[in-house]
């Protein structure tokens, strides 16, 4: 039986490794582990669970309290008996406030908003506001995100930098440029966590690497322990 060096076996273990990560990443609904954030696995990215929707609340309503019912389920995302209307003042705009139970990185917005004159034409994004915000404070914040707003009745989706929203605990949506009103049925947000260990400042493992630790171990163990002997393993 042909016998391999410790060389040639680490070459071996290491391109493995390198192939069964390449795998994943083009892959990656495969693993329910990967931003597991739902509990379905309809979209793995989704952060609806870490959203504080208690916390929740808008600014220029015509009920406040509605601010968290469009903070909905992905499966609910084109539904339209629930929404929430800014006030039908000079202004016609709102904001909603959204917190999150842990850091995240938010990698795009997701919205289903009214049409016609109920639609707001324009979107201000500010993460991590210390204060509560409202029009005045928005007009002296430079918002992280400004973006037009598509005139499409289903949801769309608004990537975002990355850069701007890599560890949010809030964000501050600002829909202005209504004619009309603003109604918004739906808010959502692709991204994923980002916890940090205590005491460290060191992001943890993400979850497509995590949920092979087990084989990935057994094959460092066994690297190492190649190392450590001037015995040449046989091959299986």
């Amino acid at each position: 039986m042909p016998r391999q060096t410790k060389r040639q076996l680490i070459a071996e273990i290491a391109d493995q490794l390198q192939e069964d990560g390449d795998w994943y990443d083009n892959h990656p609904d495969s693993s329910s582990g990967r931003n597991s954030l739902t509990a379905d696995g309809t979209n793995v990215s989704n952060l609806y669970p870490l959203i504080d929707r208690e916390n929740v609340h808008g600014f220029n309503l015509t009920i406040p309290q509605l601010a968290g019912t469009v903070i909905k389920p992905w499966n609910d995302r084109e539904d339209t008996t629930i929404y929430a209307d800014s006030q039908a003042s000079v202004t016609k705009q709102m904001i909603v406030h959204v917190p999150f139970s842990q850091k995240v990185r938010i990698k795009s917005i997701l919205l289903k908003l009214g049409k016609g004159s109920a639609m707001p034409r324009r979107l201000k994004v500010y993460a991590n506001c210390p204060n509560i915000m409202d029009f005045n404070n928005a007009e002296c914040i430079k918002p992280h995100l400004t973006s037009l707003l598509q005139t499409k009745t289903t949801t769309v989706e608004y990537p975002v930098k990355a850069a701007a929203f890599n560890s949010v605990h809030s964000l501050d949506l600002h829909f202005c440029d209504a004619v009309g009103i603003s109604r918004i049925y739906y808010i959502g947000f692709k991204g994923d966590a980002t916890p940090l260990k205590e005491g460290t400042n060191q992001l943890e493992v993400p979850a497509v690497k995590a949920a092979h630790a087990p084989v990935m171990d057994h094959l460092v163990q066994q690297k190492c322990s190649i190392l450590s002997s001037d015995v040449p393993m046989p091959t299986s």
